[in-house]
């Protein structure tokens, strides 16, 4: 066993991606009423992916934890027995949040997206959460119709092993603006932090520029939807509005982040009469407010060079530690970026994870 695998004995992942099969198995999940419509609305559409995550793309899922076979042909993080021998017990995990990535939040018609959504949390729970002790998971909500979001929170609050909610970086709207205020009030009633991830519904192009030619440009360009409605919510103050809201940004990267605060908060020096509500350098909100999962880790491998993108981070708080399984984003066992203060080692990974995530503790057995 690796030393790097021996590091993480005990740890807390905070972004791993069991995989919805096809719509098909909501349907145990779904109310009658909404068999017929699936039938028709999504005939010929057996798997609603987000085109940011394709199945079949490789860094959708690596080569040694694909299924070779299986009813849903090979998918990645579609067999839980994998995922307990992967990643639960190979990297010696104590728990790890769950992330379904599929297309239900994209689902233009209001009342079936929020349909979809809790199909698949009922799914989650019965498929994944009572099949093992260890996994908890984030509510997936469709920003669509934020009151119909809101109602799917409080009805899955009551379930603890739910221990956040979950949107897309790419959307309609920067998620800031105060139409989305009704999911924030709900997850903050009930101590859930909101979770962006890393994916589109595709309402507007990925970039600035149009639409781009290749997956990868759409896979670099997460970064700027993740600084977009990251300033979105300091801004529209989101943050004033609900004081102890926790933000986590999956699998958006770190490097990006030190530029972006110093010239956020180098242009709202100049221009904080706009939003008077904003009171505090950005990089101060960031740091309270914000934290990031360290999967994919885009930082230099120079460890002299990482260790001063930490400092300009500016806070020991705000990295959780993640393997992203399925997701290609490290080879072998390394899922611990090299060269990492070992002061941090045990917060990114358990123990900012815990300040981050009441329910972890309150649901620990």
């Amino acid at each position: 066993m690796s030393d790097l695998v021996l590091a993480t004995r005990g740890a807390i992942d905070c972004d791993i991606h069991p995989a919805l099969p096809g719509t098909a198995a909501l349907l145990p999940y779904l109310d009658e009423h909404w068999h017929a419509t699936v039938a028709m609305v999504l005939g010929g559409m057996a798997r609603l992916e987000l085109n940011s995550y394709p199945p079949n793309a490789p860094l959708t899922g690596r080569p040694d934890w694909r299924p070779s076979s299986g009813p849903v042909g090979g998918k990645a993080g579609s067999e839980i027995a994998m995922l307990q021998a992967q990643a639960l017990d190979h990297f010696g995990l104590s728990l790890a949040i769950c992330n379904c990535l599929y297309g239900a939040p994209a689902v233009y018609n209001p009342d079936l997206g929020a349909a979809l959504c809790r199909a698949m949390n009922d799914w989650m729970a019965k498929e994944w959460l009572d099949r093992d002790a260890r996994l908890r998971a984030s509510i997936v909500v469709s920003p669509v119709d934020p009151e119909q979001a809101a109602a799917e929170i409080a009805r899955c609050a009551a379930e603890k092993r739910f221990v956040q909610v979950m949107l897309l970086a790419m959307g309609e709207l920067p998620l800031g603006r105060r139409a989305y205020w009704p999911i924030y009030r709900e997850a903050e009633r009930h101590g859930l932090p909101i979770g962006i991830h890393a994916g589109s519904m595709f309402r507007h192009a990925p970039t600035q520029s149009g639409y781009p030619s290749f997956l990868v440009e759409d896979y670099a360009a997460q970064s700027q939807a993740f600084a977009t409605q990251l300033i979105s919510f300091i801004a529209e103050g989101v943050f004033v509005k609900f004081p102890t809201l926790k933000l986590v940004l999956l699998e958006s990267g770190v490097s990006w982040l030190p530029a972006m605060m110093w010239r956020f908060g180098k242009d709202w020096r100049g221009t904080r009469t706009e939003v008077p509500w904003v009171k505090e350098l950005p990089a101060s909100i960031v740091r309270e407010h914000v934290r990031l999962t360290i999967q994919p880790f885009d930082g230099p491998p120079d460890a002299a060079d990482l260790q001063r993108v930490i400092e300009q981070i500016g806070s020991d708080d705000m990295l959780l530690f993640s393997t992203d399984y399925p997701h290609w984003q490290f080879d072998g066992d390394e899922v611990l970026p090299r060269g990492l203060p070992e002061r941090l080692l045990q917060k990114i990974l358990v123990d900012n994870a815990l300040a981050t995530y009441p329910r972890l503790t309150e649901t620990a057995s």
